[in-house]
Order: C-alpha cells, then sequence, then structure tokens
C-alpha cells in the first residue's frame, strides 16, 4: 500500500481559520475522494506538537494500493479540478506545500 501526503508547512493567516477548514470540507474533500485508485482520504490538522517548527497547518494523506494507482491519480481530470481549487485555498495560507509518497511497509492493526 502506499500513500501519498501533501504537506501544508506553514500556518493558515490569521482570521482565516474557519474558511480556510470550511474550505477543504466543502471544496476539496468532494474532489479528492473522488481521485481513481484512492481507496482512503485523511485530512490530518495539527493541534500539538513536541517542536515549534515545523508547523503542518494540514496533512493530506490519501491510500493507493500501488504507485501505479497514484499515477493515475495524478493524471486525472479530477486531480486537475482540485489543483485549480487549492489555488484558492493557497490565498489563505502562508507557507509551503510539498508532496511525498510513503510505502505502508508494516501495517499492523491493533483492534
Amino acid at each position: 500500500m502506499f500513500i501519498r501526503c501533501a504537506f501544508f508547512e506553514g500556518k493558515v493567516k490569521l482570521g482565516c481559520e474557519e474558511a480556510f477548514a470550511a474550505f477543504v470540507k466543502d471544496r476539496l474533500v468532494p474532489l479528492w475522494t473522488q481521485f481513481p485508485g484512492a481507496e482512503e482520504v485523511r485530512v490530518l490538522r495539527q493541534q500539538d506538537s513536541d517542536t515549534e517548527q515545523p508547523h503542518y497547518a494540514m496533512v493530506l494523506a490519501i491510500r493507493y494500493p500501488s504507485q501505479a494507482a497514484i499515477d493515475e491519480a495524478l493524471k486525472s481530470e479530477v486531480r486537475a479540478k482540485s489543483r485549480s481549487e487549492t489555488v484558492e485555498l493557497v490565498k489563505m495560507f502562508e507557507g509551503r506545500i510539498f508532496h511525498t509518497v510513503f510505502e505502508a511497509a508494516h501495517d499492523v492493526s491493533l483492534s
């Protein structure tokens, strides 16, 4: 299994916190859940950390069954639409955004 993460390293602009969260929930999550091959979509908001920097305003984690599935999702029309929507989101954000793909080498369920 592979997980592609988008790291929003930085802070939401002062006074934009509610609008940022609503934009993600109402406009982006519906698109992200339509990415071809996506098995799970998680939007993570940093609540606490043992270090002041870096701060992550948000991390998007999308699970895929393979790297090939990620490659297909990246070429999809829905991803292109989400990128154009993200342009509006970035206006409420100060920092940098980068992507990383992780391979889940040891998946252990504790339940």
